[in-house]
């Protein structure tokens, strides 16, 4: 073989190893490209559910309970929503309740729903169709009507009444009972429930937690 043509020959394999390199380079930036959307892409959304997480929430404003005459038989729960909350699906919160000896878990019936108060805060709603495992639903003020019983969805400005028949949940509540628990929503921060019931029932309407 001429000089001339080992030297073509070994110009078109340097040629074909320069060309494979270029194709392998290409295919790992094309990964690495991949790998560092797909990173950015799970980054965005961390941060958008860290950000909804710690932004969003409910607040427990206030606790009432009825005296039947001997024990506190139900407890209005009032709740709205956090300064700057996004909006709050009760559908998918629940409270967690207990009272030192026993705890339930209580999640939202869209049968017993009421958008008035026109019986009062404790005769609107029929409690009897509540159980140990179920919480009612009374709006107080909704300005954009967003929450229905279809769509039980919660917003700014919204003030809403959670009902729960305490006599189903724990036989009652006696007096000097240490009571705690959470509304806990699907995302974001729980509202705080936490009251020691008075040493004696008077009033009918007890205000248990302000």
């Amino acid at each position: 073989m001429l000089q001339s043509e080992e030297n073509a020959a070994i110009g078109i394999g340097s040629l074909i190893i320069f060309i494979a390199m270029i194709l392998v380079a290409g295919i790992a930036a094309s990964v690495f490209i991949q790998t560092m959307n797909s990173l950015e892409q799970q980054a965005l959304q961390s941060g958008q559910e860290a950000a909804r997480d710690i932004s969003s929430g409910l607040k427990v404003t206030q606790v009432s309970g009825y005296n039947n005459g001997s024990t506190i038989s139900q407890i209005a729960i009032f709740l709205r929503t956090t300064a700057g909350s996004d909006y709050i699906d009760l559908t998918y919160t629940y409270i967690s309740l207990s009272d030192t000896s026993k705890s339930v878990i209580l999640n939202l019936s869209t049968d017993v729903y009421s958008n008035t108060v026109s019986g009062g805060l404790f005769g609107t709603l029929n409690d009897s169709n509540l159980t140990s495992t179920t919480y009612g639903l009374m709006v107080i003020r909704d300005v954009d009507s967003s929450c229905t019983s279809a769509n039980p969805i919660i917003n700014s400005d919204d003030l809403v009444v959670l009902l729960v028949n305490s006599t189903a949940c724990f036989q009652g509540i006696d007096t000097r009972t240490e009571v705690t628990g959470n509304v806990v929503p699907e995302y974001g921060i729980s509202g705080v429930i936490s009251f020691t019931s008075p040493s004696s029932y008077i009033n009918t309407i007890i205000e248990l937690q302000k």
